[in-house]
């Protein structure tokens, strides 16, 4: 490009002056979580050894902590409510998942052996 016998150059290229402004951003810290949501859950519905019930007790702590502004308690009792919250979870995933697994072995079996006797003694029934 030439203006006027000038060559200006393309933006970002060496030799031409590009101003940038830089506008500072403060960004506040994310509050630490509770996790009440979840122990409430764990509470009601999955509440193996009373894990759910430390849960909710970690979690109310971590609200109030977080009222009075002490975040790094909050976050500290947060973390606690999340970490019995995910033991609780994952022990009741596994108890119903070999819930599961052993009805459905037995319900097999059970048909199994049914049809096996029934043949049985429809085997014997026919042979006297």
């Amino acid at each position: 490009m030439t203006t006027l016998g000038r060559y200006e150059g393309f933006h970002g290229q060496p030799g031409v002056s590009t101003v940038v402004q830089c506008t500072p951003v403060s960004v506040p810290p994310e509050p630490p979580r509770d996790h009440i949501i979840w122990s409430l859950c764990c509470l009601f519905y999955a509440n193996p050894c009373c894990l759910g019930l430390a849960a909710l007790i970690f979690s109310i702590k971590a609200r109030d902590r977080k009222v009075v502004g002490d975040m790094e308690g909050a976050r500290h009792y947060g973390s606690t409510a999340r970490c019995l919250n995910t033991c609780a979870t994952v022990w009741v995933s596994i108890m119903i998942l070999i819930f599961i697994i052993t009805f459905t072995t037995v319900t097999v079996l059970a048909k199994q052996a049914a049809q096996t006797g029934t043949g049985i003694e429809m085997q014997n029934i026919n042979n006297n």
